[in-house]
């Protein structure tokens, strides 16, 4: 089967880039967009599922109400990439493309640190979320770690809301006072481009009673005796794990030959890969900027920019910025924003806005918009 632009993943990456290159061109769009999965989740939602505040149901966008002109959705698994070819074998068949965007996002390696898979207490896949959302009214008393085994990883502000919604849960249950919080992450601060929204999470920390164990990462968890092994051999007693894992790309891009130190690198103003035609966008790539939503959408608004200019036969759009916000949930209700650039500059920058009933209202529409933009709904 032959598409003009195939899209490899149904993310923010590739739904962006397939939401635009419909809205310009319509029914002559020519994307093919495959993903495995039936339903798209935001990332942020997991916290929501995981501390029983919204169901899996609630959260859950199915692919099945795309209708867009000039877009076929395909829910096939990818098993094999050949880029040279731009030729991408699934377990319905095999396609080939003109265009070929890889947006498969990162995937979660519970191996690559001992015992994890065992303990099984991620928080970052939707399973994950799920799978704890019965295990937290269990935990009534001891030392709970919200615990980082690798990184990068997506959403770096995510553990730290991790650790403050777990404070505001176990207050709400009325056991605060017989547990305790730690947080392990292996930067020196909980933001690192912006010194405002780190002090600002720090503060939040103190106030709570959590702990904050800066510059390591959990490197192994010994279930027999609850004991998590960070990287300096440090033991850390737990009675209840919250784990972030390690992050690769996806093994079907490992195994294609367009990874170089566990991801796809990209020219970071167009996000064209070594391989002519070829693009990749979002978590699986190395850009230069976190692993977020946000910056994998506008990574595909310049592909997607570019492909329009090519089909037009105008001049080279703008380049990739780096450019993108945060929400960051610091519990109590409330939710601040950091927006960080990340390439115009000789060094990442970030800009913190204080916790607000606004941005409360800018996160609500931040989803509604793109549920209704992707999904009509």
């Amino acid at each position: 089967m032959r598409s003009r632009i195939l899209v490899l993943g149904a993310g923010f990456g590739g739904l962006e880039l397939a939401t635009i290159l419909s809205d310009a061109l319509g029914e002559h769009a020519g994307v093919t967009l495959i993903n495995d999965s039936d339903a798209f989740v935001f990332g942020y939602s997991k916290l929501d599922v995981m501390f029983g505040r919204v169901t899996a149901d609630e959260v859950r966008l199915p692919y099945a109400a795309i209708e867009k002109p000039g877009v076929r959705f395909l829910r096939e698994t990818v098993t094999a990439i050949d880029p040279e070819a731009r030729m991408v074998t699934t377990d319905q068949g095999s396609h080939e493309a003109e265009i070929l965007v890889v947006a498969l996002g990162a995937d979660y390696d519970l191996d690559a640190t001992p015992g994890l898979a065992t303990v099984g207490s991620e928080f970052y896949s939707f399973a994950g979320a799920q799978r704890l959302r019965d295990v937290l009214p269990t935990f009534t008393s001891g030392h709970a770690i919200v615990g980082v085994c690798g990184a990068p990883f997506k959403c770096p502000p995510a553990p730290s809301e991790a650790a403050l919604l777990l404070h505001d849960y176990l207050s709400e249950r009325g056991v605060r006072d017989d547990c305790s919080i730690s947080l392990v992450i292996p930067f020196q601060t909980p933001v690192p481009p912006s010194p405002d929204t780190s002090a600002a999470l720090l503060e939040a920390f103190s106030d709570r009673g959590i702990e904050f164990v800066a510059g390591r990462r959990v490197a192994s968890l010994d279930p027999a005796r609850n004991v998590a092994v960070l990287d300096d051999g440090t033991e850390l007693p737990y009675d209840l794990f919250l784990g972030v894992p390690k992050h690769r790309a996806p093994a079907v891009v490992l195994e294609s030959g367009m990874a170089v130190d566990g991801y796809v690198p990209v020219d970071s103003r167009t996000l064209e890969t070594g391989f002519p035609n070829v693009y990749a966008v979002g978590d699986v790539a190395t850009v230069g900027v976190p692993k977020a939503g946000v910056f994998s959408e506008g990574a595909a608004r310049v592909v997607a920019n570019a492909l329009l200019a090519r089909a037009e036969q105008r001049g080279q759009p703008d380049s990739y910025d780096g450019r993108g916000s945060c929400y960051v949930e610091f519990g109590g209700g409330e939710i601040g924003r950091v927006d960080v650039d990340f390439l115009s500059g000789p060094k990442p920058t970030g800009t913190f806005q204080e916790p607000s009933a606004e941005l409360v209202a800018e996160t609500r529409h931040f989803g509604a918009s793109r549920r209704a933009r992707w999904f009509g709904r």
